[in-house]
């Protein structure tokens, strides 16, 4: 009598036992589901932030290749302008050498011949040293090239250009870094797709929700590089 009780006992312990887990093998499929549901929604916000750091990263290259190619033709602009002004002031200096050897020998017929043929730029300050007594002041500039009225135009548009060419180069600089750093967001990004991948090979609830929860911290810093970062022109 007390075996035909004890079976019956354990008969009964066994059968709620599988009720309960009749009972939780929904909620366990529920959880599961769940789970796929926020790996697909987050692989899919991180498949397009993926693409758009992408984007963004080969228009900064573009940006870049673009700048340094002006910059490249500016330089070269200004080389070219430096090379006039300094074949203009050696013919200005050498009209001047023999302007005041003629003067000096008092062939006025050519000395005049001279000073007309002198560069616009330099005929003023050939006037203005004239006035201030260069040929008499020992105090007065050596030359008309030394007065303040003197401006080769050759080389303040090569001084420009340079500037130009420089300011050029730092953007061009500047775009790389913000197209390294769009790379940089989609190492990023890569990672987040890692785990996740990872994730869903495990059956365990605990570890699947613990790579998601990483996932969500790598994106959420992955998309506050995205929204710090100059987006491109």
């Amino acid at each position: 009598m007390p075996e035909d009780m004890n079976t019956e006992i354990a008969r009964t312990l066994h059968e709620r036992a599988i009720d309960q887990d009749d009972e939780s093998e929904p909620s366990g499929r529920w959880h599961e589901k769940a789970i796929e549901i926020v790996e697909a929604v987050l692989l899919a916000v991180v498949a397009i932030a993926t693409a758009w750091s992408g984007y963004q990263s080969a228009r900064w290259d573009g940006e870049n290749a673009r700048a340094y190619a002006v910059s490249a033709r500016e330089r070269a602009e200004a080389n070219q302008a430096w090379t006039l002004g300094g074949q203009q002031r050696l013919f200005d200096s050498s009209n001047f050498s023999a302007w005041l050897q003629a003067r000096t020998e008092g062939k006025t017929t050519l000395a005049a011949l001279y000073s007309r043929r002198f560069s616009p730029e330099y005929a003023t300050a050939f006037t203005a040293w004239i006035r201030a007594g260069g040929l008499t002041n020992p105090n007065a500039p050596p030359g008309p090239s030394f007065m303040p009225q003197y401006h080769n135009h050759a080389w303040e548009r090569a001084a420009r250009l340079e500037r130009r060419a420089t300011a050029t180069f730092t953007a061009g600089t500047e775009a790389r870094h913000d197209g390294e750093d769009f790379v940089r967001t989609t190492v990023v990004f890569a990672t987040v797709l890692f785990l996740v991948a990872v994730g869903q090979r495990f059956r365990m609830p605990a570890a699947r929700r613990g790579l998601i929860v990483v996932s969500f911290g790598l994106l959420g810093f992955a998309l506050y590089l995205v929204f710090t970062t100059p987006l491109a022109p």
